[in-house]
């Protein structure tokens, strides 16, 4: 099992070009990124070239956070905001060598923030096939996001089959599934024809996969068993310094298995 380390919570202490040479020197094999447009282009390539390590995906920014912004893609009326979101995405992406960009779909519901989705994916994936990426929409829980409009595996299979692009993919996240959904080992097997990446975070806490009521150690056993080779993403809030959070990865490249 090969993994990434999701900077937006691992190291996030650090400038991201330094965050890059922490996971590398942890043992990560790849990483991705939250919103990384404060950091120059041309410093995260030099330091995704000097590790060796591949950059699997950003998002799209949150639009006014202040505001409480989460995404701006299903939001009705703020169709040309979110289509600039998404151009500066996918031009940082392909700047760095990025493999994929997740829209954010912000808080809305509805059958007119459905129509505003699709028509911004397609938008989306026809910019990133310009420059051989793929978009990823990922569902969330609604208690760490409520009122989000993307909640359920369900609802964005029916959404990218309804886009049609070939370069949208669902971001399946262990951590929003189980909360959401539960079944987990189930819907990997059934959705991994449009899986384009995974996460994964201990529940309910969101820390470790170590602990909580997931057992990773069957999860990652699973994903292995589906043929998937792409490193899954380490998308936890460390409850320390991120090193002090690294045994679950110590313990997996011993045994091969997550114990806890």
């Amino acid at each position: 099992m090969k993994f990434s380390a999701n900077l937006g919570f691992l190291w996030a202490d650090l400038p991201l070009t330094e965050a890059i040479h922490a996971a590398k020197a942890a043992g990560f094999d790849a990483v991705e990124c939250h919103w990384p447009y404060d950091t120059s282009p041309d410093d995260v390539t030099k330091a995704l070239a000097k590790t060796g390590l591949p950059m699997l995906g950003l998002n799209t920014c949150r639009g006014d956070v202040d505001a409480g912004e989460n995404g701006l893609a299903a939001v009705v009326g703020r169709e040309a905001q979110a289509r600039d979101l998404i151009d500066e995405a996918v031009r940082y992406a392909a700047a760095i060598g990025a493999l994929n960009v997740h829209v954010m779909a912000g808080y809305a519901s509805g059958s007119e923030a459905h129509a505003t989705f699709l028509a911004n994916l397609t938008y989306a994936s026809a910019k990133a096939a310009e420059h051989n990426l793929s978009i990823l929409i990922e569902p969330l829980n609604h208690y760490d996001a409520p009122g989000y409009f993307l909640t359920t595996t369900t609802q964005a299979a029916q959404i990218i089959k309804a886009v049609g692009a070939s370069n949208l993919r669902l971001m399946f996240d262990c951590y929003h599934v189980q909360l959401m959904e539960g079944d987990l080992t189930h819907r990997i097997r059934d959705l991994k024809p449009i899986i384009g990446h995974i996460q994964f975070a201990s529940v309910p806490d969101r820390g470790t996969p170590d602990h909580g009521e997931v057992n990773y150690a069957d999860v990652f056993a699973e994903i292995e068993k589906t043929g998937w080779d792409q490193p899954i993403g380490a998308e936890y809030k460390p409850n320390g310094p991120t090193p002090e959070t690294l045994d679950w990865l110590k313990d997996h490249r011993l045994t091969g298995r997550v114990t806890s």
